[in-house]
């Protein structure tokens, strides 16, 4: 995720500040490449993945904070014979003193963009492109040198969310997707629902359209105040090219009569698989909106990326 870069717009040009990046991981780590951290000296932001490896970070991390604004180092931690951490894999990272006066390229950051950054004996240098570019580093070999550089995108995949029903499921499934990697886009058709934020107030005679619209890698939330437009959708979104997962909350009992109707109305066996009713992951039972909202972001987690 790339809450980083709100760390770095908020204290980073107020306060003197280190930021700790993993470069390359492998095998079994804590967290992954492109994970970040912010360091002061009274305060951390985010976390690396916590244990020995970052207790150690933290401590370069104070200490490069007394070297001038743009000096970095870049350090190897093999996680079972330097740190004793059981995960066995291995870390490097990317510890630097944060200069506020070479942080413009930070207005043009945003999710799914590619940051560069470029090397320097006394500084790293960044601008942000629209265009993929391939990097060498990795988690051994060669550290990073002067001329060097390392190309990502920010943030990760967000798998648009298209979501129908904005009562106490709907909220809360936002609420908490607000943190996960999806694009949330959230409809109903009911007026009273345009105070919400976020929410999509749609004339019911065109909601099916957005159905129509949604990516192909997109997940269909259907969760609606009424079983006919329920309907609907469901019959919307199995109609169209397949997407990633179409979702329809209710019961056993709901989920086989919206079978035998859309037999009825021709959708065929194989569009008809598509279909996730009950929604969320097995052996979750509660019926509370968040305990619902929970099990279902769950299991969109476990989607494949195409």
């Amino acid at each position: 995720m790339s809450e980083w870069l709100g760390w770095l717009r908020r204290v980073a040009g107020k306060t003197p500040s280190a930021l700790v990046s993993i470069v390359a991981s492998e095998g079994s780590a804590p967290r992954g490449a492109g994970t970040r951290m912010l360091v002061t000296g009274d305060a951390l932001y985010g976390t690396i993945g916590g244990g020995q490896l970052e207790y150690r970070a933290v401590e370069q991390a104070r200490a490069i904070l007394a070297l001038p604004p743009g000096h970095w180092r870049v350090q190897d931690y093999p996680l079972g014979p330097l740190l004793g951490q059981c995960c066995g894999g291995r870390v490097r990272l990317l510890i630097e003193h944060l200069n506020p006066a070479a942080m413009d390229w930070l207005a043009d950051a945003a999710d799914e963009r590619t940051l560069v950054s470029t090397f320097h004996s006394d500084r790293v240098d960044r601008h942000v492109s629209d265009h993929a570019l391939p990097s060498s580093l990795s988690a051994r070999g060669d550290r990073p040198r002067a001329g060097d550089r390392l190309a990502e995108v920010i943030g990760q995949h967000r798998r648009p969310l298209y979501l129908f029903g904005a009562g106490h499921v709907g909220q809360a499934i936002a609420r908490h997707a607000a943190n996960l990697p999806f694009h949330l886009s959230w409809f109903d058709t009911r007026p009273v629902f345009e105070t919400i934020e976020g929410v999509v107030v749609v004339p019911e005679a065109a909601i099916e359209q957005c159905v129509t619209d949604a990516p192909d890698d997109a997940a269909i939330l259907i969760l609606t105040h009424d079983h006919g437009l329920d309907y609907r959708l469901t019959h919307a979104a199995l109609s169209r090219s397949p997407c990633a997962y179409v979702g329809l909350i209710g019961s056993d009992t709901k989920g086989a009569r919206f079978h035998a109707r859309l037999t009825r109305d021709g959708i065929d066996a194989q569009a008809r698989a598509r279909l996730t009713s009950p929604i969320g992951v097995q052996g979750v039972t509660g019926k509370e909106p968040d305990v619902i909202a929970i099990a279902v972001l769950a299991q969109l987690l476990q989607l494949r990326i195409a």
